[in-house]
């Protein structure tokens, strides 16, 4: 294996994807997850196992993130990890705005460097190296992140200062969120009207107000498969509210937003936190 050591810490289904495809690119990769049965498959594929993210991060020259939200990076990056002078940092984690630029900045007291690369795409893409990356950071930073960003990512899309990647992902996820709250709105009037909750779904799916997210999503809906999760309700409940909250910050206020988030709100009440997104169109009895 040829390029520098990675440290690969959470492996979720996006992370344990992105590690796999890593490690087909040669790269040489130590993973960590807090659950360790998710890491065996990506041990058994060449990686190296470690017993924390400590001793995963010690063996590393980079360390790749792939975790739930600010707290759990703010956990393992400065509370588990001791950062080198040195390290690049290269989060893939779908975090606010401003928790990137007060990561960057402590990173840079300690002597590392921060990259933002959020990722859009499903885990068999995150497996194929075929996302799209949203890179930002230093130019230099995200230069010499390159070579593992490209190995993710079919296409890299350098936006500016730490910060705007995850600013520009919580836009893509905002149209997401929106959209499926939008089609379980439209399947929940459509079956109250007395149409066939099947026949209206595949309708919709391949009509012109469609799109691939709404294709997808329709489908799921329609067969009921909502685990193993493409995107967790969980994560897209904290995603809206880190759009709603970066927003007021920014003195605009996001009714729409705002209101899907609560739709994903409700399924996580319900139990449905790890299912697929598309739960709240889930049949009702």
């Amino acid at each position: 294996m040829t390029g520098p050591h990675l440290a690969f810490l959470g492996l979720g289904s996006m992370g344990s994807g992105m590690a796999l495809r890593l490690l087909d690119s040669g790269f040489p990769v130590t993973v960590h997850n807090r659950t360790a049965d998710r890491a065996r498959p990506v041990a058994a594929a060449g990686a190296a196992l470690a017993a924390s993210a400590a001793e995963a991060a010690d063996a590393a020259d980079v360390l790749v993130l792939s975790l739930a939200d600010d707290k759990a990076v703010d956990e393992v990056l400065f509370g588990q990890v001791t950062l080198r002078p040195g390290t690049l940092v290269i989060n893939t984690s779908t975090v606010s705005p401003g928790y990137a630029r007060g990561a960057a900045a402590k990173a840079a007291a300690a002597g590392a460097r921060w990259v933002d690369a959020c990722v859009v795409g499903n885990p068999a893409q995150a497996r194929e190296g075929t996302m799209r990356v949203l890179a930002s950071g230093a130019p230099e930073d995200v230069e010499a992140a390159g070579p593992v960003l490209r190995a993710l990512g079919g296409t890299v899309l350098p936006l500016g200062p730490v910060g705007r990647a995850p600013a520009m992902k919580l836009a893509f996820n905002l149209l997401l969120g929106a959209q499926v709250a939008s089609l379980a709105d439209a399947v929940r009037y459509g079956e109250r009207a007395g149409l066939d909750r099947d026949l209206l779904l595949a309708a919709i799916g391949g009509s012109g107000f469609s799109s691939k997210v709404m294709s997808f999503r329709a489908e799921v809906m329609r067969s009921g498969a909502y685990e193993p999760a493409a995107f967790r309700t969980a994560l897209m409940h904290k995603d809206l509210r880190l759009v709603v909250e970066d927003a007021r910050e920014l003195g605009l206020d996001l009714a729409v937003t705002d209101c899907a988030a609560a739709y994903f709100g409700q399924a996580i009440a319900e139990g449905n936190g790890d299912a697929d997104a598309a739960v709240v169109g889930a049949a009702k009895e």
